[in-house]
């Protein structure tokens, strides 16, 4: 018998036996290692009005999760950058967290320009990635065109198509219906979601009783609003409809100070927040704007815990893009479960398959067939939205009448239109 052979006999019974000897307490068995955690990034604009709330809402979604055992018995740990809503800031900030963080899965952004320059990579490193804020139709129809290569991008959000209809539904019921409107000048920002919302304006406003008689798009960068409310007040239109979310403070400061004659509704996702009022030293007063979800307002059985937890926490409540965070955290844990895996094509797979009843509504993505491909669904049974008004400090719901908590308001300056 050959030596190898010898050695191998001896050490055949010790390799029998070891699990008896480690039970027996004869020999130490090697350190227990816990299950990997689930690694979710976050890129956003932590100093931002909209979207500061995003990396607060994930992580408070996610300690709710941990706290029930994980997924599977995995934690789930976040990882956040900043991007100083920057594009490029966020582009390195995505290829860090996928490379050298090991992410499964990122959640980022409002500003639509961020997302759009992230599918790219999401598709290089092939990386799930939701934005619980970014409007712009081009984000869910670049995944149409291309689905193979696209894929991997989920629009968290309303389109800026469905966030226009969204709009048009509130002012027919209570400013067309109720205060009598018959007339809208549009005021957007100049960005990418504002140009598929801006042409959803003129084509849903009318069919909603609402004649287009001004349409002003203004830089980002503007300072000085009196030219542009002159020239909207010379249009004598009995509505604002805006559609802005970078700049907001100041628009709505100048309306207030200079007494515009004119009601402002529409999107302003910077007067999501609670902290607006202070932002604007109450300019906000009487402002309406559409949003996914007001303080105080049960759309589900989730939406005020979720609210009254982030007040309690933060101190104030979340923007828009707050509840979509918080609700894309907790399905894109199903959807890991639901998966048996973080691997990313059958994370994919399992995000299309989303039907959860979160903070805003049902949730529920658009198919490949869909032009607005991995957006989400929009309509009754659905998500819908809240029209909500700034009233002394608070913000209000009126419409829908199922679970408005108030009534409209009009500003002094306003006056209801002329039958």
């Amino acid at each position: 018998m050959s030596e190898t052979v010898r050695a191998a006999a001896r050490v055949a019974p010790i390799r029998r036996t070891l699990p008896a000897l480690i039970a027996a307490g004869l020999v130490a068995a090697g350190p227990v290692r816990a299950a990997d955690p689930i690694k979710i990034g976050v890129i956003a604009e932590a100093q931002s009005v909209a979207g500061a709330s995003i990396p607060q809402a994930v992580q408070l979604a996610a300690d709710e999760i941990n706290a029930q055992g994980g997924v599977d018995g995995r934690q789930i740990q976040v990882v956040t950058y900043d991007d100083k809503s920057s594009a490029s800031d966020a582009v390195r900030a995505f290829q860090r967290a996928a490379s050298e963080d090991k992410v499964n899965l990122v959640i980022a952004s409002y500003i639509s320009e961020v997302v759009l320059a992230l599918m790219p990579w999401a598709a290089r490193l092939k990386t799930p990635m939701i934005t619980p804020g970014a409007a712009s139709n081009e984000i869910s129809v670049a995944v149409h065109k291309d689905y193979a290569r696209n894929k991997y991008t989920f629009h968290g959000y309303l389109t800026s198509h469905a966030l226009a209809q969204a709009v048009c539904d509130s002012a027919k019921e209570v400013l067309v219906d109720k205060l009598k409107a018959k007339t809208a000048a549009i005021m957007s920002e100049d960005a990418a979601w504002t140009r598929p919302l801006d042409a959803a304006y003129q084509e849903c406003l009318p069919k909603s009783g609402l004649k287009v008689v001004e349409h002003v798009r203004f830089s980002p960068d503007t300072g000085d609003f009196t030219p542009i409310y002159n020239k909207i007040e010379a249009a004598k239109p009995d509505l604002i409809v805006t559609g802005i979310a970078h700049v907001g403070v100041q628009p709505t400061v100048q309306w207030q100070n200079q007494q515009v004659p004119i009601a402002m509704t529409g999107i302003s996702g910077q007067a999501t927040s609670s902290t607006f009022w202070a932002n604007t030293n109450g300019g906000t007063q009487g402002v309406l704007f559409d949003s996914v979800a007001v303080p105080g307002v049960a759309l589900t059985e989730k939406t005020i815990p979720f609210a009254e937890a982030f007040t309690k926490r933060f101190g104030g409540a979340p923007s828009y893009a707050g509840y979509m965070a918080y609700d894309a955290t907790h399905y894109a844990a199903e959807a890991i479960k639901r998966a048996g895996s973080t691997e990313a094509d059958k994370l994919v797979e399992a995000l299309e398959k989303t039907d959860y009843v979160g903070t805003v509504g049902r949730l529920k993505f658009y198919g490949k067939d869909d032009p607005f491909t991995h957006s989400i669904q929009y309509g009754p049974g659905l998500m819908t939205s809240v029209l909500g008004q700034w009233q002394n400090g608070k913000q209000v719901a009126i419409w829908p009448a199922a679970t408005a908590n108030g009534t409209m308001i009009l500003p002094p300056a306003v006056k209801p239109a002329v039958q």
